[in-house]
């Protein structure tokens, strides 16, 4: 019988252990019927010690890894913190992964409380809408889908009835078809993987398709996605919209809230995007090649094919893909904000809602119900990145200042004003470092400001022309 202090040094050295299969030893340690009862004394110090490894693991490609966490969560966490874990793989693409998370959150007795379904056919299955505003006591049924001839005619889509038909669409043969959907990044494969680093610290990673994919995706975009609309508050890669008209309708706003959805295009996985192919009105076959070509299915190290396949960030056909099957998450969002007095606009993973006025129903509740929809819907929240910013703080919108008109950010204005000024009295070269391409960073940013305000931006291109030469007019 191991002694108090044997255990806790045993549960200290597994916690600073390097070992991979360390949370998987822990979980098993904990799960011992025949374990001593001292053990549970270093939950608490172990589950502190764990959280954030926890929390990696589960970001991890591979499905074994975050079986793992959830093992852990379940054996080490208190209810409260394992429910936040298993909340965010409760609808994970990997079947063992999900089916295990919902197996744990019914040991714990955990409730997964959300809005359910808008699709639901009794007003208490649709609480998400039903009994939350006195003045509306009735649903209003849902809308019926086109049938799938008229869908693909409505958005003039072509008529595919295999994958071959596909093959002709997009200019290659069934056999060169097949080879672009082989997994990983080795020799044959349609993608290559890089890092890029993010704005505000860390590193991205990018699986981007290589020439030959990128063509036939360009295909399906501009033949198939680019001709079906997306919801009005849909801003991020639209044709003719911008940050700008994301910003604008919440000028003026007493109340601003900003939301941000994690893992945007990985969240969407093979399954959902062959999904909204049959929605389009293409039957099974074709829509599974479409979704082959468009998603990636990444090779483990160890020579596992990650199933099933994500949006990859870098295919030109993905910003397309997300929009579209966000479209039922832009409608639930607009009419709940439409109930409570709020506009809403999304750019990409950006959820932007304003109030023209303090809203009449608690911010805490009308949080709960934006959150809950998006989980419904498929996506999780990053809570860390949310803001609620009132009309005596700046309120950016998109990069974009909103509290009086849309404004370019004062800061950068001075900066921006100090470059253009030290270039007339120096040079441009005198101020190029940091820049791979300052005269094409000078000419852009001039551009993008006159997109903001169109009176000074007017004036700083034409002296960025000016400095140049001429050349970027």
């Amino acid at each position: 019988m191991q002694t108090l202090v044997e255990v806790l040094v045993e549960l200290k050295q597994l916690g600073a252990s390097d070992a991979p299969d360390r949370l998987a030893r822990i979980a098993a340690l904990f799960a011992d019927p025949k374990a001593p009862a001292e053990l549970q004394i270093g939950r608490h110090y172990l589950a502190r010690q764990l959280a954030g490894e926890v929390a990696t693991q589960l970001d991890s490609l591979d499905p074994r890894e975050r079986r793992a966490a959830i093992a852990t969560a379940r054996q080490v966490f208190a209810r409260s913190d394992a429910a936040r874990v298993l909340r965010r793989v409760y609808q994970d693409p990997d079947p063992g992964v999900r089916s295990l998370a919902r197996r744990t959150i019914a040991k714990l007795g955990l409730q997964t409380v959300a809005p359910s379904e808008i699709r639901a056919r009794t007003p208490e299955q649709a609480s998400w809408a039903f009994g939350i505003f006195p003045s509306e006591p009735r649903v209003r049924p849902a809308p019926r889908a086109p049938t799938r001839p008229s869908a693909l005619a409505a958005h003039g889509l072509p008529a595919l009835a295999s994958p071959a038909d596909v093959a002709r669409l997009v200019g290659v043969d069934t056999v060169a078809l097949a080879r672009l959907m082989r997994p990983g990044v080795g020799p044959g494969s349609g993608y290559v993987e890089f890092e890029i680093a993010k704005a505000k610290g860390g590193t991205r990673r990018i699986a981007a398709p290589r020439a030959p994919l990128r063509k036939v995706q360009r295909q399906i975009l501009d033949q198939i996605l680019g001709r079906v609309p997306v919801h009005d508050a849909c801003h991020g890669f639209v044709v003719g919209r911008s940050t700008v008209s994301n910003a604008a309708p919440h000028q003026r706003a007493a109340l601003v809230v900003k939301m941000d959805l994690k893992d945007f295009f990985p969240t969407l996985h093979y399954r959902r995007v062959a999904g909204l192919f049959r929605l389009l009105g293409y039957n099974e076959r074709v829509a599974a090649t479409l979704a082959g070509l468009t998603t990636y299915r990444p090779r483990l190290p160890a020579g596992t094919v990650v199933w099933p396949g994500r949006l990859p960030q870098g295919a030109p056909t993905s910003p397309a893909l997300a929009n579209l099957a966000c479209r039922r998450l832009d409608q639930r969002l607009a009419r709940l904000a439409t109930k409570v007095g709020a506009t809403y606009t999304r750019y990409a993973d950006d959820l932007t809602f304003s109030f023209a006025a303090p809203p009449e129903i608690p911010l805490g509740r009308f949080l709960w119900w934006v959150d809950g929809i998006c989980w419904r819907e498929g996506f999780l929240e990053r809570p860390d990145k949310r803001r609620v910013l009132r009309g005596k703080h700046q309120q950016r919108v998109t990069g974009i200042v909103v509290n009086a008109g849309i404004h370019v950010p004062r800061a950068d204005r001075k900066r921006f004003r100090a470059i253009l000024h030290n270039c007339r009295r120096h040079g441009v070269a005198s101020q190029a470092q940091g820049h791979d391409d300052f005269p094409a960073y000078l000419a852009g940013y001039a551009a993008y400001v006159r997109m903001v305000e169109p009176a000074l931006g007017q004036r700083w291109v034409d002296e960025v022309d000016r400095l140049l030469g001429g050349g970027h007019g």
